[in-house]
Order: C-alpha cells, then structure tokens, then sequence
C-alpha cells in the first residue's frame, strides 16, 4: 500500500466514505467484530490499534496508511 503522501491522517468523513462505498458502516463492522455499535469511533478520536486495524482491514488499507501520525517509524 502506498503510504498516505501527505503525511496527514485520513479525514474521517473519507474513512466513512470508504467503508460506504463497500455497503458497510463502523456500526456494521463493530457487532461484526463483537464490539458495540459505537466502540470503532473511538479509532477517530484517539489510538485504538484493534479499531484501526478493523476499519483499515474494511477498506483494504494498513492502519498506517489511514493514520500515520499513530504509526511513526
């Protein structure tokens, strides 16, 4: 995967968009998962390496792709 050029995290509204796109939602992904409904919108506001990996997964991405300021080398 190509790293995120900018640098920068993903917008969320572009993650959402991304899992849109593929007929999901963080609520549809979270019960998938075994999580409540809301437990994924934590990877948006702070590190949460089992959220991020699940979204990223979704949308065919490295957690490092979407949030890089998380993941420094």
């Amino acid at each position: 995967m190509l790293k995120n050029e900018s640098g920068k995290d993903m917008h969320p509204a572009d993650i959402k968009a991304e899992l849109e796109k593929r007929g999901l939602t963080l609520a549809i992904l979270g019960v998938r998962n075994g999580l409540a409904k809301t437990t994924l919108r934590n990877a948006f506001d702070k590190s949460y390496p089992r959220g991020e990996l699940i979204i990223a997964k979704a949308i065919d991405k490295d957690p490092k792709d979407i949030w890089p300021s998380r993941y420094k080398d």
